[in-house]
């Protein structure tokens, strides 16, 4: 029996909360446990926080990154609309300048074939005048009684 009690006193720990009976083991060894395992506890539970306040700034940072993300796809496309618009804008310039454009040549040769027909018109005038003129007085040569005036005949 000393024998195993020798054995039992080399394992135990240097100061033992427990008090040691007649044959040098503790009395209470559920609290020596205790004793030892508290520390470890205690470092787990505070991993634990640990872990859990990183989880939550991580959360937190990802949660800045994705706002700033989202501030930053709102600044592109409303540069890009705004970059669509003016490009609208400058076609719908250009469009107005070749219509315009176009708008002037055709006036242009209107004003041009109004002018020639003018011109045809002012140059037939006096040829058509004196035919008719012609016509009319040979006619009233032709046949004076018919183109007496009805004060003439009384």
């Amino acid at each position: 029996m000393t024998g195993f009690r020798g054995f039992l006193t080399r394992f135990r720990p240097a100061a033992s909360p427990g008090r040691a009976t007649s044959g040098g083991v503790p009395a209470d060894r559920s609290a020596e446990l205790r004793a030892e395992l508290t520390p470890p506890l205690a470092l787990l539970e505070q991993a634990q926080a640990d872990a859990l306040g990183v989880r939550e700034r991580a959360e937190a940072a990802a949660a800045a990154r994705l706002h700033e993300a989202e501030a930053l796809a709102d600044e592109i496309l409303t540069e890009a609309r705004e970059k669509a618009l003016q490009a609208r804008e400058e076609a719908a310039e250009r469009s107005l300048r070749a219509a315009e454009a176009q708008a002037a040549e055709l006036l242009a040769g209107a004003e041009r074939e109004a002018a020639a027909v003018r011109d045809r018109a002012t140059g037939r005038t006096p040829a058509l005048a004196e035919r008719a003129l012609a016509l009319v007085l040979a006619d009233i040569t032709a046949e004076p009684e018919l183109h007496t005036s009805p004060e003439a005949g009384s």
